[in-house]
């Protein structure tokens, strides 16, 4: 889960992708990157850290240029490297930066290639990077010095040809332009959008319509599945299908938990598919609890609220918010170590008592994943003074790893693996608990956009769309990525960062 935009203006883009990223925060707080060309040369500037903390005043004003990508990260491999920060940039061919959201599924052999087969040297374990490499092999391939859109799209067909996997991406190459594309399966999202100005018209693409909509933009389309969008310099859009069979499969956990409630994705408006899903919820609560005695309707702040409402509505009973969230502690879900996202809970939430004293509460929260967050909720909740505490997800148990660039890598860190709802609902201490049924959110997201007759649901279902994913291939993504190999890895830097101070 990354946050990519790239904008191509007819006046300078420092401050509007600056801005822009400040919107996309939400999908990656563990660095922060962008480029800009100015018609002679690049300028970049990235590290680790929030948009805010990595780029000041005068770091803006030296991202010089009418175009540029950024970038907001957080570890999917679960690292925290400033060398891993994007956008990525390669001087050869042309001079290209790249910025991507997703996971390859075929990194290894990808990488084996680039270096038996196209000689080139990988500086990180991103396959960001790997990514970059191929566009780049690819475009070399096309051997033009006067790049045309056909040729851009010539090398984006290559690529898609070597890899798999989600992944949207903006790429700005210099002199030239911006391209954007999405891989065969549409799984990760990007939208484009355009603002006429009194100097011209200008193009954005961004992973969430609402950086579009703060920026003055208007929402012309989402790139489509193995679509590649060419922006040229001089604000010409060329757009080309660059896969034979595309299919339409998005990522359903945009709509659960990663975007904002104000953002259409895929042309769906995600505040409409969490009405609903509280709705279903609704539904199922009369179904499956006809008897309950609740006093009260509560969201886990934030994602969930839209989803508690609409309940409590459905139901006839209060809506109230007794939880308050630090908005200044970062997303829990994403944290690297399991010690940290635990302690992390009680920082940033607090109970005002008033609203739990003596009451039955029904709280309500977007997902439950590895059952931390969740569990210590109850434990907040039941001390604030409710006498029962019922829980209910706005989506299906998470069972199952995700491989397509959410930081769900390991089954057995998942709270619903190989445990039934009644023994998830004993381990996190509920007096009750409902999961949404994957039918229903299916149906809730299927209703903004008809045409979208399948998505990217592996988390909840164990079917992933790409059709290359075994238990070898999870065994050894496990491995890589569990809470033991991130603490390992954060030991790691950290001893670096020591040798480092020693040297200096």
């Amino acid at each position: 889960m990354c946050g990519i935009v790239g904008i191509v203006s007819q006046q300078a883009v420092g401050q509007a992708l600056y801005d822009a990223m400040t919107l996309l925060q939400h999908r990656g707080q563990d660095a922060a990157g962008i480029v800009t060309w100015d018609g002679q040369q690049v300028h970049r500037r990235k590290g680790n850290g929030l948009v805010r903390d990595v780029m000041r005043a005068n770091d803006l004003a030296g991202l010089l240029g009418n175009m540029g990508i950024g970038h907001v990260r957080y570890p999917t491999a679960g690292t925290a490297s400033g060398a891993e920060a994007q956008p990525f940039y390669v001087n050869s061919p042309y001079g290209i930066a790249l910025a991507h959201n997703g996971n390859l599924t075929n990194v290894g052999e990808l990488r084996e290639q680039l270096w038996k087969d196209d000689l080139r040297h990988l500086n990180t374990s991103s396959d960001s990077e790997v990514i970059l490499n191929i566009l780049a092999n690819e475009l070399n391939h096309v051997h033009e010095i006067h790049l045309q859109p056909e040729h851009i799209f010539q090398a984006v067909k290559g690529l898609h040809k070597r890899c798999r996997g989600a992944y949207a991406v903006t790429a700005l190459i210099n002199d030239y332009g911006i391209v954007a594309f999405r891989d065969p399966f549409g799984i990760r999202p990007l939208v484009i959008g355009q603002r006429q100005t009194s100097k011209g018209m200008d193009y954005m693409v961004a992973s969430e319509s609402v950086a579009l909509d703060v920026l003055g933009f208007d929402i012309l389309d989402d790139v489509q599945p193995g679509e590649a969008v060419y922006i040229s310099k001089e604000g010409n859009i060329h757009r080309q299908q660059c896969v034979d069979a595309p299919n339409y499969h998005p990522c359903i956990f945009e709509h659960v938990y990663l975007a904002r409630p104000d953002s259409v994705i895929d042309k769906i408006l995600v505040y409409k598919v969490r009405l609903k899903l509280g709705e279903y919820l609704a539904e199922k609560v009369k179904r499956e609890w006809p008897d309950l005695d609740v006093d009260v309707v509560m969201p886990v702040p934030d994602t969930s609220r839209v989803a508690a409402h609409s309940m409590a509505r459905k139901l006839g009973l209060k809506y109230r918010e007794g939880l308050v969230k630090n908005h200044y502690v970062g997303r829990t879900f994403i944290m690297p170590e399991q010690a940290l996202r635990r302690k992390s809970v009680w920082r940033k939430l607090n109970t005002i008592p008033l609203e739990f004293r003596d009451k039955n509460v029904l709280l309500v929260d977007d997902s439950i994943v590895r059952g931390t967050t969740s569990k210590e909720i109850i434990q907040m909740v039941r001390q604030a003074g409710a006498k029962k505490v019922y829980f209910v997800s706005a989506a299906p148990p998470v069972k199952h790893p995700n491989v397509y660039g959410i930081d769900m890598p390991a089954a057995e860190e998942l709270i619903s693996h190989g445990r039934s709802d009644d023994e998830v609902c004993q381990a996190i201490g509920a007096d009750g608990l409902l999961f949404q049924d994957l039918s229903d959110l299916v149906a809730a997201a299927q209703e903004g956009n008809r045409t979208i007759t399948r998505f990217e649901d592996s988390v909840f279902s164990g079917d992933y769309v790409t059709g290359d994913i075994d238990e070898a291939y999870l065994k050894h993504l496990s491995d890589l990525r569990n809470d033991i190999a991130k603490m390992n890895q954060a030991k790691k830097t950290e001893s670096t960062m020591v040798d480092l101070d020693d040297q200096t």
